[in-house]
């Protein structure tokens, strides 16, 4: 049974060139792709230049966000972006690299999936486990939205009234509250 059109709120982002172009044009194209996947952008951020993490490892990234109507499952929505990702170069040889694109799924309504208790374990994670690990399954919401500047000021710019299903703060909480140095350097192009 189809789902009805849900809200999923999707980060873009990369920093390497595909055969389409630079990574605006890759993204905007991973915007026409969604839609004959039948998901609506309904509203996006400006582009977003951030500097790349760890520092000195790669060119910087361009990052925005996409606010999105869709009737596919969460589950069938992420099999849906790892094929666009795949068609558009991404290779995923190790975690954190630099890719041509990458989509991650930050909300999806108010849902949280699988699970409070394994939300919560993805949260706690200290850096160094982050950096090895990844989830095997669909974690929402993302567990590092409040951790990120490259995330929440994109956020910030198209719904900073979005609240976070877990915390129950606005993005723009969110964001008023990291550290400078998860903000510095990341400016709109």
């Amino acid at each position: 049974m189809p789902f009805a059109r849900n809200r999923a709120v999707f980060a873009f982002g990369g920093n390497l060139p595909s055969e389409i172009g630079s990574v605006n044009e890759t993204i905007s194209a991973a915007f026409d792709e969604l839609r004959t996947h039948g998901v609506e952008v309904i509203d996006q951020s400006r582009f977003f230049q951030t500097p790349c993490f760890p520092a000195g490892a790669g060119p910087d990234y361009v990052n925005l966000v996409a606010v999105t109507s869709t009737s596919h499952s969460p589950k069938a929505l992420l099999e849906r972006l790892h094929e666009i990702e795949a068609k558009f170069g991404r290779a995923r040889d190790s975690r954190w690299a630099g890719r041509t694109l990458d989509v991650d799924i930050l909300s999806y309504e108010n849902l949280i999936i699988p699970d409070l208790d394994t939300y919560q374990h993805w949260v706690d994670l200290p850096l160094d486990v982050q950096m090895k690990e990844a989830p095997q399954n669909l974690i929402l919401p993302h567990p590092r939205i409040q951790d990120r500047g490259f995330v929440l000021i994109p956020l910030c710019d198209v719904w900073p009234e979005w609240t976070h299903p877990v915390s129950g703060k606005t993005a723009q909480m969110l964001c008023d509250s990291l550290p400078i140095s998860e903000t510095r350097g990341i400016k709109p192009l």
